[in-house]
């Protein structure tokens, strides 16, 4: 079925939101009118350095100028980071552009008090009209959900789950850890799926992991294109998920 409700205890705990760009040898001296077109949502700002430590196989005569610059070790890369009231982090970078959040429970929904979709387009509008990039090499949508593990046998996690993993040879029971991980092509897209179960101290817990993505999309096509990232990771998510798990998120967060 369609998820079309605003769940008070959903199963999603962390959502983001990616565009990456050729890199941009003016971002500096355009973030501050993008800082100001966002200041009303996006009100605490700061300035990162990231040093960068590579691990690289650089051949027999150790040529480091082989390397991008920016990629050699020792390398610093600014990130302009601004972040909303209810904790949305907006990170800037010469090359990228990405949106976290670990607060919103619905991409679009009309009932919603705060939709996903509306602080990407807050976000991408305001840096496209400032920069003017007419392309994007890649967008990328990912939720990642932490989702309850029922207790009993292979035959219960069967009942919430439409699992990956080969429970006729390798049970819940007598898991570490279980793994299966898939990118495949969705029409023109891309997903990547990873199902993930660990077990620590007796307790289990199963992460389901969505990364769609596009490559090479016109800058004035990225709502469009997103809006279909989430219509593909929504059906991924549905194919996964059975009616114990609706009940779960529909009960009132412990």
């Amino acid at each position: 079925m369609a998820i079309n409700e605003v769940f008070p205890n959903p199963t999603v705990k962390k959502v983001i939101f990616q565009i990456r760009f050729p890199a941009l040898f003016a971002m500096e001296s355009l973030v501050g009118d993008l800082q100001v077109k966002i200041m009303d949502r996006f009100p605490d700002s700061r300035l990162l350095q990231q040093t960068q430590i590579v691990l690289t196989e650089i051949g027999p005569e150790g040529i480091i100028e082989q390397i991008p610059q920016e990629h050699r070790p020792g390398a610093v890369r600014k990130i302009w980071r601004f972040q909303s009231e209810s904790g949305t982090v907006l990170n800037v970078l010469t090359d990228s552009l990405d949106l976290t959040s670990e607060v919103h429970k619905t991409y679009n929904n009309p009932d919603a008090h705060e939709c996903f979709r509306d602080a990407i387009r807050l976000a991408v509008d305001n840096f496209l009209e400032v920069t003017r990039i007419p392309n994007l090499t890649r967008i990328g949508l990912r939720y990642i959900d932490d989702c309850p593990v029922p207790e009993g046998e292979d035959a219960v996690f069967s009942q919430w789950y439409n699992t990956t993993f080969p429970l006729d040879r390798f049970s819940i029971h007598d898991a570490v850890e279980l793994l299966f991980a898939a990118r495949v092509r969705r029409g023109e897209h891309f997903v990547y799926f990873r199902e993930l179960l660990t077990k620590k101290e007796d307790k289990s817990s199963l992460t389901l992991d969505f990364d769609g993505y596009a490559e090479n999309v016109k800058a004035a096509d990225y709502l469009t294109v997103t809006d279909r990232l989430h219509e593909i990771v929504a059906a991924e998510y549905e194919a996964s998920i059975k009616e114990p798990v609706y009940r779960h998120m529909r009960k009132a967060k412990q």
